[in-house]
């Protein structure tokens, strides 16, 4: 099993107190369970395969491989789109080590949505950036995961996003604060489209820059609510906040 204890080298260690903020809140009537992590604080890692090469797919694998390192996992969610063996689709770095590629070409599906983005995580901080801009700058981010499209870029909503749309699904996506100190999950409760979601984050959350990560597989931890989504089916990336063992 890989050392887990050892992945985010260049995160935040635990402390005692350390621990993602998550509540349920409504907007326009839907509601949605929202995970907070702050970054000066809490040590927000993302997982993928062991050092076997097998693919965590679970909350409860990566709890358990933490638990032999006095450890535990907090609150986690699915982080990113992937393929059919679990890679995924676009760039992933995990503890510095770049495992897919940036893919800055439009495509099919709700990926190649252009814009789309990344969520990159640097010591003490976490950004969403836009692809083109993460393509122009290259962030040495400690570990990254890219997804589309993006819910809200600078403050506007993605141009493709129709206010009466009746493509509507349980989504979940992040969000990042300006100065890169607190990263905002967001899984929606009931289904929802994809301009109602990219609102939550701007005008309900005050949110400039905003990541879609999936809908249909969407699962979330938070331990806190009594919430531990399984699913029939192993994920791909998984991002959660390590947590000492209590």
């Amino acid at each position: 099993m890989k050392p887990l204890a050892a992945l985010p080298v260049a995160m935040v260690f635990a402390t005692s107190t350390m621990a993602a903020d998550c509540r349920v809140d409504t907007f326009e009537g839907n509601p949605y369970t929202i995970c907070e992590v702050d970054m000066t604080r809490d040590r927000l890692s993302l997982f993928l395969n062991n050092d076997a090469g097998e693919t965590y797919g679970y909350f409860s694998t990566i709890d358990n491989a933490l638990a032999a390192q006095g450890q535990r996992l907090g609150f986690a969610m699915n982080a990113g789109m992937y393929h059919e063996d679990r890679t995924p689709v676009g760039l992933y770095i995990e503890n510095g080590v770049e495992v897919q590629r940036l893919i800055t070409s439009e495509g099919p599906g709700n990926f190649g949505l252009l814009p789309n983005g990344v969520l990159c995580l640097r010591t003490g901080r976490a950004d969403v950036i836009e692809t083109s801009r993460y393509a122009a700058e290259q962030p040495a981010c400690t570990s990254a995961t890219q997804s589309g499209p993006m819910l809200v870029i600078g403050g506007a909503l993605h141009p493709r996003f129709l206010p009466d749309s009746t493509s509507r699904f349980i989504r979940n996506g992040v969000g990042t604060s300006a100065d890169g100190t607190r990263a905002t999950f967001v899984i929606s409760n009931t289904t929802v489209n994809f301009d109602s979601f990219g609102r939550l984050f701007r005008d309900h959350l005050g949110i400039d820059n905003a990541l879609y990560f999936d809908g249909k597989v969407s699962r979330i931890r938070a331990p806190d609510l009594g919430r531990d989504d399984a699913g029939w089916t192993r994920l791909g990336p998984i991002i959660g906040v390590v947590e000492p063992a209590q």
